[in-house]
């Protein structure tokens, strides 16, 4: 009985009351990381593809048509492979006999892991080119280029930070930057998914070659990719009067076509070129043919006789200029690794 009565003299502690749902001690900005959780979740709901880079924009175009890969004279690729985890090659590239650009000796060496990128080279006339790409997480990246030639102009170097989030790519860049006058030039996109299928972003440049002269331009872009992914439309539209929109489709597991326009609307110049182009992959070659407005037609085609050995054979005829030009080639592919270290299947054993 003592017992019961002390217990109903002492005062129970009071209960704690319930936490309401979405209350923070930080009450203040709480309706705002809210409001950004709504939002995130609205975005993870759509299920939005990644929409590449801007860099990448015409990576498909770029691969179809030939202004990246067509050359003239000869030339000579020697490629060594030391290692594969991690990566390490060298390479010896000659080229000579060509109409416009001198003969030409060029050293490079390549080495990568899951999370940095080397590359390197020297050329006979002692220009150093390098560049490095470091990994923090597989969507974030920073990368530094950088050349070093003994012409005065030549020399160079970039700085550039990429992040990739699920549904929208944000990079900006250096070039030739100076801490301690502002010049440079500064580079700033930004690509966004709207839908599945529609991507929009915007590209801005600012541009001080001296402290005193500065330079601001903007463009606008556009990306459509089909649903199966087989047709890809872009558009980079400049308010200063030029438009470039291309337009690409694999018609099948071999055949791709690409086509290009660009138009320069601007009062010190109005001009327009379109180009059209087609890919044929085949089992142990592939063909490239294009033609333009100006009246280029262009050809390349890469034979492989082995996994190690390719030649090389480019023409292109300019109608206008009544003019030609014909380049053969050879890459050669060598390496001390076994079967077994490559990933390839092993050769079965003579029993």
């Amino acid at each position: 009985m003592a017992s019961t009565s002390l217990e109903k003299a002492v005062p129970s502690a009071p209960s704690t009351p319930p936490t309401p749902p979405g209350w923070s001690y930080f009450s203040p900005v709480s309706p705002l990381f809210n409001a950004y959780d709504r939002f995130a979740s609205w975005r993870r709901d759509l299920g939005l593809p990644h929409p590449g880079t801007v860099e990448g924009l015409q990576k498909e175009v770029k691969s179809t048509h030939l202004s990246n890969f067509i050359f003239d004279g000869a030339r000579a690729d020697l490629t060594k492979t030391f290692s594969m985890s991690p990566l390490f090659q060298v390479t010896h590239s000659f080229a000579l006999g060509s109409q416009t650009l001198p003969s030409s000796y060029n050293f490079g060496a390549i080495f990568a892991t899951q999370q940095v990128f080397l590359q390197g080279g020297v050329d006979h006339e002692g220009s150093v080119n390098g560049r490095l790409n470091y990994g923090w997480a597989p969507n974030n990246v920073t990368k530094v280029q950088g050349q070093l030639a003994q012409q005065a102009g030549h020399n160079m170097i970039q700085i550039e930070q990429e992040y990739q989030g699920s549904d929208f790519t944000l990079n900006a860049k250096a070039i030739n930057p100076s801490p301690a006058d502002g010049t440079g030039m500064y580079i700033g996109s930004y690509l966004q998914s709207l839908t599945k299928n529609l991507a929009l972003g915007v590209e801005g440049l600012w541009q001080r070659p001296t402290p005193d002269e500065s330079d601001v331009a903007a463009s606008y872009l556009l990306k459509y990719t089909s649903n199966e992914k087989d047709w890809i439309a872009t558009a980079q539209v400049q308010p200063s009067g030029i438009l470039q929109s291309t337009y690409w489709q694999k018609l099948s597991d071999k055949v791709e076509v690409a086509a290009d326009l660009q138009v320069i609307a601007t009062p010190a110049r109005r001009d327009a070129i379109a180009t059209l182009g087609a890919k044929y992959d085949l089992r142990l070659a592939s063909f490239k043919a294009q033609i333009d407005s100006t009246g280029k037609v262009s050809a390349l085609l890469e034979q492989r006789f082995t996994p190690t050995f390719s030649f090389l054979v480019a023409g292109e005829i300019d109608h206008f200029k009544n003019a030609a030009k014909v380049g053969v080639g050879v890459m050669i592919e060598g390496t001390t690794l076994t079967p077994e270290e490559m990933g390839l299947p092993a050769e079965p054993g003579l029993h």
